[in-house]
């Protein structure tokens, strides 16, 4: 029974592993083939004016952070995420985070609770993002990096279907991650 627990984690991890790097792989060809166009070509003003879209990559022209547009285990795909986003846990995200540093390029890594809650939008419905900035986001929580001072158990997520900010999961617990880095 322990053999066959080892083996299943074993296999999810070796799954996780495999889909991170298909996503990283992606997103850099599509940086390295949009690396040689001038500064205008293919970006994008979102209208709110908060962000600027340039392929895989979102700039927060507020808050000088740089967002995957894809949730994790998506691929951009020239306009669109495509696939499944994965849900995981704490260690899992910090799995892909490590990957996608060694693929992407340091700095990446789980959003603040302020950073996350930035991507909300009021006035969407209803998944509580731009769409059109983020595309296929999921109407459902998204991991933080943040440890819930009140109950240090528990990690802060906030869920795109309501807008609403939770500290209620615990790091075991499977959800959205969505990965940032600082400009």
């Amino acid at each position: 029974m322990r053999f066959f627990a080892f083996f299943q984690k074993t296999i999810w991890c070796f799954f996780l592993a495999v889909l991170v790097i298909i996503q990283v792989i992606a997103n850099a060809a599509f940086a390295q083939s949009s690396s040689s166009l001038s500064s205008a070509d293919n970006v994008v003003i979102v209208k709110s004016g908060k962000f600027m879209a340039r392929d895989h990559l979102v700039t927060d022209l507020q808050n000088n952070v740089e967002w995957m547009r894809c949730s994790v285990g998506q691929v951009w795909d020239s306009d669109d995420c495509k696939g499944k986003a994965l849900k995981l846990s704490q260690d899992d995200a910090a799995r892909a985070i490590s990957i996608a540093n060694e693929q992407l390029g340091p700095g990446w890594r789980l959003p603040t609770r302020t950073e996350l809650e930035g991507l909300i939008c009021d006035d969407c419905s209803p998944v509580k993002i731009e769409l059109d900035t983020f595309p296929n986001t999921y109407g459902e929580p998204y991991w933080t990096g943040e440890v819930n001072s009140f109950a240090s158990r528990h990690i802060w997520s906030v869920n795109f279907m309501t807008g609403f900010t939770y500290g209620r999961f615990f790091p075991y617990q499977e959800i959205l991650v969505r990965l940032v880095r600082d400009r």
